[in-house]
């Protein structure tokens, strides 16, 4: 009797994701030679760990469903959000210097991850300059996330911090082919004050003023921008809707 393959495992030519990830750039052989180092598990669940801080890196991880978050514990045990992570980011690049990873990561809700184990990677693209780039391209992203992020924290007024929230989520689900008009907050309140360094009731009294002001509309995890070019501009940035609004 034939063995019916876990529904979790799907191939790089067939994913959803593909034109977001390392695929890419790659030919079809290219992206069978990808594929086969790429390992795939069950899905995390929610709360579940994917890896901690002063684990050995061993692998970078792709997101191709639901989302996570990545953060530090201090020496007395309070927990700082450094990053939320979307379907077709990479996230575990961040241990590449020192062999070993400097946070943790833990998913928001139900989600999938291919693995990449990071030496089979290198000595892939060392023989496939299309693979090469595009790693170069996506840790070029990481590193201006992280710029976009010192700038989000450096914003004085808490009504600024979470706009630029905001649109950061728009242009990133715009770039992932969906809606940057509608979309579904998956992490808390108190994960969004505690990565703008804002009490979770600011965040509530924002939320509700942003909704009366008329730039958004809640239904409870869910936000709709109703008005991107103020919202935009209390941000201290520039935004344009994706067409699937």
């Amino acid at each position: 009797m034939t063995r019916q393959p876990p529904k979790y495992e799907v191939r790089c030519q067939s994913c959803s994701i593909s034109r977001l990830c390392l695929p890419v750039m790659l030919a079809e052989a290219e992206v069978e030679h990808l594929d086969s180092i790429v390992e795939r598990s069950r899905p995390l669940r929610k709360g579940e760990q994917l890896f901690s801080a002063n684990d050995a890196f061993e692998a970078v991880y792709a997101i191709r469903s639901g989302s996570l978050k990545s953060y530090t514990i201090s020496e007395d045990g309070i927990e700082q959000i450094t990053g939320f992570h979307l379907p077709g980011e990479i996230v575990g690049l961040d241990a590449i210097n020192d062999g070993q990873h400097p946070s943790f990561a833990k998913a928001l809700e139900t989600a999938s991850i291919c693995a990449i184990p990071f030496e089979k990677l290198e000595t892939l693209a060392r023989q496939m300059p299309a693979l090469q780039s595009q790693l170069f391209k996506v840790m070029s992203q990481e590193i201006r996330e992280d710029q976009e992020l010192m700038m989000l924290l450096n914003k004085k007024a808490a009504d600024e911090r979470l706009a630029a929230f905001m649109i950061n989520l728009s242009q990133r689900f715009g770039r992932r082919g969906l809606s940057s008009s509608a979309f579904r907050l998956t992490m808390t309140r108190s994960d969004i004050g505690n990565y703008l360094g804002l009490a979770v009731e600011t965040v509530s009294r924002l939320l509700t003023r942003f909704q009366s002001n008329e730039l958004i509309a809640v239904q409870d995890k869910e936000i709709s921008i109703l008005n991107v070019e103020e919202l935009s501009a209390m941000a201290g940035t520039r935004c344009h809707l994706s067409p699937l609004t």
